[in-house]
């Protein structure tokens, strides 16, 4: 007995599966096009703004640099060196750190807290946390800026123009919400490892530090980060609390280039672009512990 197959040629079955211009584009292409687009939309101002902090022409206007690219030299960035930009810089950068790192360790130890343990006055403590964040920032500064100004009457470290105490005022006025966003992603976390632990002799402390924290490493790194920028970028509190220039941050310093009737582009274009470089490093660097699921798997279904 034999049997016939009736197969079409390759070259048909093609023919019939290629799509057509008009559906792709209905289908598929639109999204290209907007994904262009918002590269486009997205990368404009930095390129504009790189090209201003290489033109050597660039100066009391932006004017001279509409010429994307026309001439290119570091002549910008060597200004930077005649002027307190790096000072601003290191305040910035020991600031932003000592905010994220603060940040993490006290709102990890908080949430832990509310998470684990059930104590008296567990649930009016959240719920007066929630509703402290729902008043804004602005309403505390006069507050803030006369608890300063007397602190540093007794403690000169913890006053007006002290970097340590905008510090301070950082981790205060973050704890809240950080404690907030913590304290779900620690409710994630399965409570049968705690209790397996400590069968096994681990102590709290021990649970915190070798159990708990390595797997909420992404909530971790996602509240520093966020903490950095905040910290990095903030003018209002850092203006208000730092007085003196040797103590004032980048936001603050560079604000004075271009806030005054005397425009300084120059320093502030190539300022920008060096300011900019923390933050893009610490995110590269964190986006492995953000995006994994370092929770997949911590407890076999």
């Amino acid at each position: 007995m034999s049997t016939t197959t009736h197969d079409k040629p390759s070259g048909d079955v093609l023919a019939e599966n290629k799509m057509s211009f008009g559906r792709w584009m209905r289908e598929i292409g639109f999204r290209h096009i907007i994904g262009v687009l918002a590269v486009i939309y997205a990368a404009f101002p930095i390129i504009y703004v790189l090209s201003a902090a290489l033109n050597p022409k660039t100066g009391l206007t932006l004017l001279s640099s509409n010429s994307m690219f026309s001439e290119i030299s570091l002549a910008n960035f060597e200004k930077l060196n005649n002027s307190m930009f790096w000072t601003w810089f290191g305040n910035t950068l020991f600031i932003g750190i000592a905010t994220a790192i603060g940040t993490v360790l006290m709102g990890a130890a908080a949430a832990y807290a509310f998470s684990r343990y059930r104590f008296t006055g567990r649930k009016v403590t959240l719920m007066s946390l929630m509703v402290i964040q729902m008043f804004p920032q602005l309403l505390a500064f006069v507050a803030i800026f006369l608890l300063l100004t007397t602190l540093g009457e007794i403690i000169p470290a913890l006053g007006i123009n002290s970097k340590i105490a905008l510090i301070c005022v950082y981790l205060g006025g973050a704890l809240g919400a950080n404690t907030f966003l913590m304290y779900g992603f620690f409710n994630t976390i399965p409570k049968e490892l705690d209790e397996a632990a400590k069968i096994d002799g681990c102590s709290h402390t021990q649970i915190y530090w070798t159990i708990i924290l390595p797997l909420v490493t992404p909530i971790l790194a996602v509240v520093g980060l966020l903490s950095f920028i905040a910290a990095f970028n903030d003018f209002i509190l850092s203006r208000t609390i730092l007085t003196g220039q040797d103590n004032w941050t980048l936001a603050v310093g560079m604000n004075l280039w271009v806030g005054g009737n005397e425009k300084q582009w120059d320093l502030f274009t190539s300022g920008s672009i060096i300011a900019a470089l923390p933050i893009l490093l610490l995110f590269l660097f964190l986006q492995k512990y953000i995006v994994a699921g370092l929770t997949g798997g911590a407890v076999k279904g």
